[in-house]
């Protein structure tokens, strides 16, 4: 286990689990191992809606090599790269942490992104978090649908965008409220 970055230095978090309903997705936290994969990921993700920082080879090893308080996240499907995730504000002072999460562009569609955020959610609860952030542009439709569907809430505009919050302890699973085969078609 890697040491947990954040709140109680003695805390320990574990930098990978297995999702126990898809033995074959893995959530890792990102370590210099990954910069290939965060490479892969940011090809692929579209800039469209998704721009909270540059998505090229230079910024995937400085996020790969990152040292901070700040969360940044990778989900492996069978070893392949198909989302991306960050809890970010820490490093400035903020105790509410701003969730991003971006899933490549064939990989959408198929529960990779609430898995993504379930798993975000649990490392915020465990860092102390009591509430989550985004922004999310209001064309970006579907990921309104999975934001609304997991529980946030509309909280004002920022930079035109749509602000969305939600209780960190709110049950963020994936498949709330769905039957097991909608949790895995979002």
């Amino acid at each position: 286990m890697r040491p947990s970055r954040i709140g109680n230095p003695h805390h320990q978090l574990p930098h990978e689990s297995i999702d126990s309903r898809q033995p074959q997705v893995q959530f890792r936290i990102v370590g210099p191992e990954d910069r290939a994969a965060l490479t892969e990921i940011f090809s692929d993700i579209g800039g469209a809606f998704f721009r909270p920082h540059a998505l090229s080879p230079e910024y995937a090893w400085r996020i790969a090599t990152y040292s901070g308080r700040n969360v940044y996240a990778i989900l492996l499907d069978g070893g392949s790269p198909v989302a991306y995730g960050m809890l970010r504000g820490w490093d400035e002072g903020y105790s509410t942490p701003s969730v991003g999460i971006a899933v490549r562009i064939g990989a959408r569609r198929k529960g990779y992104g609430r898995l993504m955020m379930a798993h975000l959610h649990s490392v915020a609860r465990a860092r102390g978090a009591t509430q989550l952030r985004l922004r999310v542009h209001p064309e970006n439709a579907g990921a309104r649908r999975l934001y609304e569907s997991i529980g946030y809430v509309y909280h004002g505009e920022d930079r035109g965008e749509l602000v969305m919050v939600i209780d960190a302890e709110a049950d963020t699973s994936p498949g709330m409220g769905q039957s097991a085969g909608e949790a895995l078609t979002d």
